[in-house]
């Protein structure tokens, strides 16, 4: 059980955020704890989603290659990955 503990540890989160109060506000971000960085962000700790908060997990997806992680987390700041997500993530 303590190895599999370890190992989850080592995963990177892609996390896709939504301001509950303003919802065309959204957030991109990297975490390896994502109910510690949803703590943060609502309780106002990082300058840019400070002011929006609350906010709210849209989509979370689990990497073990933090490469990939931060690649996919680059497209999705991109003009098509923000297409993307929009088409594919999203709420209006």
């Amino acid at each position: 059980m303590k190895d599999i503990h370890r190992n989850v540890r080592r995963f990177l989160i892609l996390h896709l955020l939504q301001s509950v109060s303003q919802q065309k506000k959204r957030y991109v971000g990297l975490t390896a704890d994502l109910r510690k960085r949803l703590k943060e962000h609502n309780a106002g700790k990082s300058p840019y989603t400070a002011k929006f908060k609350p906010w709210r997990v849209v989509v979370a997806i689990r990497f073990s290659d933090g490469q990939k992680t931060e690649a996919f987390e680059n497209y999705l700041k991109s003009g098509s990955g923000h297409a993307f997500a929009k088409r594919h993530f999203w709420r209006a």
